[in-house]
C-alpha cells in the first residue's frame, strides 16, 4: 500500500511540473509575441496628441514657455511601449510564482536594478520632478519611460524563445522599413504626406475637435527627426545585410539584399551624417563576417555588390539633393564636390569707405557703454554639438551624483549665452545634448552613467564576442548583435527616444535571452 501511494504522489509531482512547463512555455511565446508587436509595430505609431504643458520658466519662447502643446511621433509610442511593459512584467510574474518559472542569475541584473533605483531617485531629486517623470511633452523619454527600457531588458533576458525568433523578428521589421522608405522618398522628392488630407485625417484621429496640424510640417518618416531616421536606418541595413552575409537560403539572401539596400536608401534620405559615420564604424566587423562565412566569395561579392550600389544611389540622391554628398561621403573632408557654383555676395561696409556712422561705443553722462563683439555666426565641431556637450558637462558639475532628471535640459541649458552664436549658428533652443551618454549623465547623473556603462559593456562585450567567435549554433543571433553594436555607435551622437530605445533593449534582451538558455542546455 506505501508503495501505491509513493508512486501516485510521484506521478502527480511529474504531472504537475509537466503542467508548469506547458504553461511556461504558453506564457513565453505570448511575451515573445508581445516584443514582436513593440519591435515592429510601436515605431510605425504616428499620431497627434495635445495636453497642457505647465513649464518651470517665464518666457515668451514657445518651446519654453506653457501652454498647450502637441505632438506627433513621440506620446503613442511611449504609450504603447508602457502597456508593453506592463502586459509583460504581469506575465513574467505569473510565470514565476505560479508555473514554478525561474529567474536567470546574472550580473546584468545588478545593474539594471540599481540604474532602475539610481532612475527612481533623480527623478524625485530633480528641480522639475514632473518632466522628469514623463519627459518632455514631444519626446516622452522620462523616467516612465526609462524604467521601461530597464523592465523589457530584463523580461527578454528571462524568456524562452523559439528556433526561429531571430528569423521573426527580423520579418517583423519589414513594414517598418517599407512604409518609411514610401514616407521618406515622398518627402524627398518634394510630395511631403503631410500635404495630403487623408494623411492628416489618419494622424488626427485622436485630436481634439478643432484641433489641426500646422502648415508647413513635414512627414520625413514616423520617427520624429531626420537624425534618428539616420541612426535607425542604418541599424536597419545592417541587420539585413549580415543576415545575408550568413544565410545559406539563396531567395531570402536576395530578399535581404533589396531590404538592406531600401534601408540603406532610407538612411541617406533623412540626410544626416549620423547614419553615415555608423555605416563607416561597422564595415570592419561586416569584412570579418564575410571573411568568416561558410560561403566567402559569395559574401564578398554580395558586400561589393553592396557597397558599389550604395555610392550609386549615393549619387543619385547627392544630383537631386547635394546635401546627401554632404552628409555622407562628403562629412569625411569632401563637402560641397554637387554643390552649384554660388556667386560672390556683394555687401555693403561703412568702414570699408571710412565712414563709421553710429560706431560700437555710446556715450552717457555718467559714463561710457561699450556693446559685446559677438562672434561670427557658425557651427562648431559636430554640427553645435561638441558645445552643447560642454556646457551640459558644465551644468552636470552642479548636481554631480543624481543629476537634473531625465529630458529636463531644455529648463536647465543657457540659452542665451554669447557663445551660442558661435557654436551654433542660428538661434536654436537646445532641448536635448545629442547623445544618450550625455544625457543618461545628465539627467541622472555619475551614478547613473555608472550603471548604464555597466550594462552597455556586459551587453556589448558579448554582442562583439560573438561576432568574432563566429560559433555556427549561435549565428543567427549576429545580426542583431551587428544591430546592438551599431545602436551603441550612432548614439554617441543621437539622444534616446521611446521609438528606438525601446526597441533596441528589447532586441539585446533577447539576445542575452537566448544565449543564457544555450548555456544552460550545454551545462546540463
Amino acid at each position: 500500500m506505501t508503495s501505491f501511494y509513493g508512486e501516485y504522489r510521484e506521478k502527480n509531482i511529474i504531472s504537475d511540473e509537466e503542467g508548469n512547463r506547458i504553461s511556461r512555455e504558453t506564457v513565453d511565446k505570448w511575451i515573445f509575441r508581445l516584443f514582436l508587436v513593440l519591435i515592429g509595430f510601436m515605431p510605425l505609431i504616428v499620431l497627434g496628441h495635445v495636453e497642457e504643458v505647465v513649464s518651470p520658466l517665464v518666457s515668451d519662447t514657445p518651446l519654453l514657455n506653457s501652454g498647450i502643446k502637441g505632438d506627433l511621433f513621440t506620446h503613442y509610442k511611449s504609450v504603447v511601449t508602457i502597456t508593453i511593459t506592463v502586459m509583460t512584467s504581469l506575465l513574467l510574474l505569473a510565470k514565476i510564482f505560479f508555473m514554478g518559472g525561474t529567474i536567470r542569475k546574472t550580473i546584468l541584473n545588478y545593474f539594471i536594478g540599481g540604474m532602475t533605483l539610481i532612475i527612481v531617485v533623480s527623478t524625485i531629486l530633480s528641480p522639475t520632478i514632473t518632466i522628469a517623470a514623463n519627459g518632455l511633452y514631444n519626446r516622452s523619454d522620462g523616467a516612465f519611460t526609462w524604467i521601461c527600457y530597464m523592465a523589457l531588458l530584463f523580461i527578454a533576458i528571462n524568456v524562452q524563445y523559439p528556433k526561429k525568433a531571430v528569423h521573426y523578428i527580423i520579418y517583423s521589421l519589414y513594414p517598418f522599413i517599407l512604409i518609411n522608405f514610401f514616407i521618406t522618398t515622398m518627402n524627398f522628392s518634394g510630395n511631403d504626406l503631410l500635404n495630403y488630407n487623408i494623411t492628416r485625417a489618419i494622424i488626427s484621429l485622436f485630436l481634439p475637435e478643432g484641433t489641426n496640424i500646422s502648415g508647413g510640417s513635414i512627414l520625413l518618416g514616423t520617427l520624429n527627426h531626420f537624425n534618428y531616421m539616420s541612426g535607425t536606418f542604418i541599424i536597419m541595413s545592417m541587420i539585413c545585410i549580415v543576415w545575408v552575409l550568413i544565410d545559406t537560403n539563396k531567395i531570402r539572401k536576395i530578399i535581404n539584399f533589396i531590404i538592406a539596400l531600401i534601408a540603406m536608401a532610407t538612411m541617406l534620405m533623412a540626410m544626416s551624417a549620423s547614419g553615415f559615420v555608423t555605416f563607416i564604424c561597422i564595415t570592419p566587423l561586416l569584412i570579418w563576417i564575410a571573411i568568416k562565412s561558410c560561403k566567402k566569395v559569395t559574401s564578398f561579392i554580395y558586400l561589393a555588390l553592396f557597397y558599389c550600389i550604395t555610392a550609386i544611389i549615393i549619387h543619385i540622391l547627392a544630383s537631386i539633393n547635394p546635401e546627401a554628398w554632404d552628409e555622407s561621403i562628403g562629412f569625411f573632408g569632401l563637402e560641397g564636390l554637387y554643390s552649384m557654383e554660388q556667386p560672390e555676395s556683394v555687401s555693403y561696409n561703412g568702414n570699408d569707405y571710412g565712414l563709421d556712422l553710429l560706431g560700437s561705443t555710446v556715450h552717457a553722462s555718467d559714463g561710457e557703454f561699450t556693446l559685446p563683439v559677438l562672434p561670427e555666426s557658425a557651427w562648431s565641431a559636430g554640427t553645435g554639438r561638441v558645445y552643447i556637450w560642454e556646457e551640459t558637462l558644465k551644468l552636470v558639475q552642479e548636481r554631480p551624483l543624481f543629476g537634473y532628471g531625465l529630458d529636463s535640459l531644455v529648463y536647465h541649458f543657457p540659452h542665451n549665452n554669447l557663445e551660442a552664436r558661435g557654436n551654433l549658428a542660428m538661434v536654436t533652443i537646445v532641448d536635448k545634448p545629442h547623445s544618450l551618454y550625455v544625457g543618461t549623465l545628465f539627467g541622472t547623473g555619475i551614478l547613473g552613467l555608472v550603471g548604464f556603462l555597466g550594462i552597455v559593456i556586459l551587453t556589448a562585450w558579448v554582442a562583439v564576442r560573438e561576432i568574432f567567435k563566429f560559433n555556427t549554433e549561435k549565428i543567427l543571433l549576429l545580426p542583431l548583435c551587428i544591430a546592438w553594436i551599431a545602436f551603441l555607435i550612432q548614439s554617441f551622437i543621437n539622444d534616446s527616444l521611446p521609438g528606438t530605445t525601446g526597441m533596441m533593449f528589447t532586441i539585446i534582451g533577447i539576445v542575452m535571452g537566448i544565449l543564457y538558455s544555450k548555456e544552460e542546455v550545454t551545462s546540463k
